[in-house]
Protein backbone atom coordinates (compact mmCIF):
# COMPACT_ATOMS: atom_id res chain seq x y z
CA UNK A 1 0.00 0.00 0.00
CA UNK A 2 1.33 3.58 -0.88
CA UNK A 3 1.75 6.01 1.44
CA UNK A 4 -0.59 8.40 0.29
CA UNK A 5 -3.58 6.18 -1.25
CA UNK A 6 -6.80 6.38 1.03
CA UNK A 7 -8.00 2.38 1.03
CA UNK A 8 -11.76 2.53 0.22
CA UNK A 9 -14.71 0.12 0.10
CA UNK A 10 -13.54 -3.38 -1.64
CA UNK A 11 -10.08 -2.60 -0.80
CA UNK A 12 -10.45 -2.88 2.47
CA UNK A 13 -11.43 -6.17 2.15
CA UNK A 14 -8.52 -7.01 0.53
CA UNK A 15 -6.41 -5.64 3.30
CA UNK A 16 -7.91 -7.12 6.28
CA UNK A 17 -10.97 -9.02 7.26
CA UNK A 18 -11.54 -7.03 10.72
CA UNK A 19 -11.79 -3.05 11.53
CA UNK A 20 -12.55 -0.87 14.40
CA UNK A 21 -15.82 0.50 12.35
CA UNK A 22 -17.11 4.26 13.82
CA UNK A 23 -20.33 4.69 12.29
CA UNK A 24 -21.59 8.08 11.87
CA UNK A 25 -23.42 8.03 14.75
CA UNK A 26 -22.37 5.41 17.02
CA UNK A 27 -19.56 4.49 19.06
CA UNK A 28 -16.50 2.57 17.98
CA UNK A 29 -17.04 -1.45 17.38
CA UNK A 30 -14.47 -4.29 16.08
CA UNK A 31 -16.63 -6.30 13.73
CA UNK A 32 -15.89 -8.02 10.15
CA UNK A 33 -14.64 -5.64 7.20
CA UNK A 34 -17.60 -7.31 4.83
CA UNK A 35 -20.46 -6.24 7.42
CA UNK A 36 -18.75 -2.29 7.82
CA UNK A 37 -18.72 -2.24 4.21
CA UNK A 38 -22.78 -3.16 3.68
CA UNK A 39 -23.14 -0.66 6.91
CA UNK A 40 -21.83 1.89 4.75
CA UNK A 41 -23.55 0.64 1.67
CA UNK A 42 -26.59 0.77 3.32
CA UNK A 43 -26.60 4.19 4.18
CA UNK A 44 -25.31 5.43 1.04
CA UNK A 45 -21.72 5.95 1.87
CA UNK A 46 -18.35 4.77 1.35
CA UNK A 47 -15.94 2.80 3.74
CA UNK A 48 -12.93 4.84 4.22
CA UNK A 49 -9.98 3.35 5.92
CA UNK A 50 -8.64 6.28 8.29
CA UNK A 51 -5.99 4.39 10.43
CA UNK A 52 -4.48 1.86 8.45
CA UNK A 53 -1.48 1.34 11.43
CA UNK A 54 -3.78 0.89 14.12
CA UNK A 55 -4.67 -2.85 15.45
CA UNK A 56 -7.66 -3.58 14.31
CA UNK A 57 -7.42 -0.83 11.11
CA UNK A 58 -10.12 1.64 12.08
CA UNK A 59 -12.77 2.43 9.11
CA UNK A 60 -15.49 4.95 9.43
CA UNK A 61 -18.38 5.07 7.38
CA UNK A 62 -18.51 8.91 5.19
CA UNK A 63 -18.60 10.68 2.31
CA UNK A 64 -14.84 10.22 0.42
CA UNK A 65 -15.42 12.97 -1.94
CA UNK A 66 -16.50 15.12 0.76
CA UNK A 67 -13.25 13.52 3.01
CA UNK A 68 -10.89 14.37 0.05
CA UNK A 69 -12.19 17.73 -0.53
CA UNK A 70 -11.26 18.20 3.23
CA UNK A 71 -8.23 16.97 3.17
CA UNK A 72 -7.06 19.50 0.22
CA UNK A 73 -8.44 22.38 1.22
CA UNK A 74 -6.29 21.62 5.08
CA UNK A 75 -3.13 21.03 2.56
CA UNK A 76 -3.83 24.66 1.12
CA UNK A 77 -4.28 25.88 4.55
CA UNK A 78 -0.70 24.48 5.73
CA UNK A 79 0.88 25.95 2.90
CA UNK A 80 -0.34 29.45 3.10
CA UNK A 81 0.85 29.22 6.45
CA UNK A 82 4.24 28.58 5.52
CA UNK A 83 6.99 31.37 5.41
CA UNK A 84 9.57 31.93 2.11
CA UNK A 85 12.43 33.31 3.34
CA UNK A 86 13.98 35.02 0.30
CA UNK A 87 17.73 35.30 0.71
CA UNK A 88 19.43 38.11 -0.95
CA UNK A 89 23.58 37.85 -2.05
CA UNK A 90 25.58 40.70 -2.07
CA UNK A 91 28.79 40.41 -3.80
CA UNK A 92 32.29 42.27 -3.01
CA UNK A 93 36.09 42.11 -4.17
CA UNK A 94 39.04 42.05 -1.77
CA UNK A 95 40.25 45.76 -3.19
CA UNK A 96 36.75 47.02 -2.91
CA UNK A 97 36.42 50.96 -1.65
CA UNK A 98 35.31 51.98 1.66
CA UNK A 99 32.31 54.26 -0.39
CA UNK A 100 31.33 51.38 -2.36
CA UNK A 101 31.47 49.01 1.27
CA UNK A 102 28.77 51.86 3.05
CA UNK A 103 26.81 51.53 -0.66
CA UNK A 104 26.47 48.19 -0.25
CA UNK A 105 25.97 47.82 3.26
CA UNK A 106 22.83 50.48 3.17
CA UNK A 107 21.13 47.96 0.97
CA UNK A 108 21.88 44.94 3.34
CA UNK A 109 20.36 47.11 5.97
CA UNK A 110 17.02 47.39 3.84
CA UNK A 111 16.98 43.65 3.17
CA UNK A 112 17.08 43.02 6.80
CA UNK A 113 14.57 45.43 8.17
CA UNK A 114 12.41 43.83 5.58
CA UNK A 115 13.04 40.47 7.09
CA UNK A 116 15.23 38.94 4.11
CA UNK A 117 18.73 36.78 4.80
CA UNK A 118 21.69 38.27 3.34
CA UNK A 119 24.77 36.11 1.93
CA UNK A 120 27.65 38.32 1.89
CA UNK A 121 30.09 37.02 -0.46
CA UNK A 122 33.63 38.28 -1.06
CA UNK A 123 34.68 36.98 -4.69
CA UNK A 124 38.38 36.02 -4.94
CA UNK A 125 40.37 36.54 -8.25
CA UNK A 126 43.70 34.59 -9.20
CA UNK A 127 46.62 35.95 -6.96
CA UNK A 128 43.81 36.53 -4.51
CA UNK A 129 43.08 33.31 -3.63
CA UNK A 130 47.02 32.78 -2.22
CA UNK A 131 45.90 35.70 0.36
CA UNK A 132 42.34 34.63 1.17
CA UNK A 133 43.03 37.00 4.35
CA UNK A 134 42.35 40.13 2.78
CA UNK A 135 38.75 39.11 1.80
CA UNK A 136 38.04 37.76 5.40
CA UNK A 137 39.20 41.47 6.76
CA UNK A 138 36.25 42.72 4.02
CA UNK A 139 33.31 39.94 5.11
CA UNK A 140 34.70 41.20 8.87
CA UNK A 141 34.71 45.17 8.07
CA UNK A 142 30.88 44.33 6.47
CA UNK A 143 30.42 42.35 9.81
CA UNK A 144 30.65 45.42 12.12
CA UNK A 145 28.67 47.46 10.28
CA UNK A 146 25.89 45.51 11.05
CA UNK A 147 26.19 43.50 13.63
CA UNK A 148 23.47 45.64 15.08
CA UNK A 149 20.76 45.03 13.08
CA UNK A 150 21.59 41.06 11.97
CA UNK A 151 22.55 37.60 13.27
CA UNK A 152 25.20 35.57 12.28
CA UNK A 153 24.17 32.15 11.14
CA UNK A 154 27.72 30.95 10.95
CA UNK A 155 31.01 31.85 10.60
CA UNK A 156 32.59 33.00 6.91
CA UNK A 157 34.13 30.25 5.34
CA UNK A 158 35.98 29.37 2.18
CA UNK A 159 33.80 27.79 -0.66
CA UNK A 160 35.90 27.75 -3.70
CA UNK A 161 36.37 31.27 -5.05
CA UNK A 162 33.74 32.96 -2.69
CA UNK A 163 34.40 33.45 0.97
CA UNK A 164 31.00 33.71 2.12
CA UNK A 165 28.43 34.93 5.12
CA UNK A 166 25.26 34.21 6.06
CA UNK A 167 23.12 36.42 8.21
CA UNK A 168 19.87 36.98 9.07
CA UNK A 169 17.39 39.80 10.75
CA UNK A 170 17.69 39.33 14.82
CA UNK A 171 14.91 36.82 15.88
CA UNK A 172 11.67 38.49 17.86
CA UNK A 173 11.37 38.21 21.76
CA UNK A 174 8.39 36.99 22.80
Amino acid sequence: MSKNKTLINEEILDFTDKVRFVDTEGEPKIIDSHKALEIAYNKGLDLVLVAPNANPPVAKAMDYGKYKYEQERKKKEAKKKQVKIEVKEIKFTSKIQQNDIDFKVKHARDFLQKGKHVKLRVFLRGRELATPEKGFEVIDRVWEMLKDVAEKQNEPKLEGNYINLLITPPKKKK
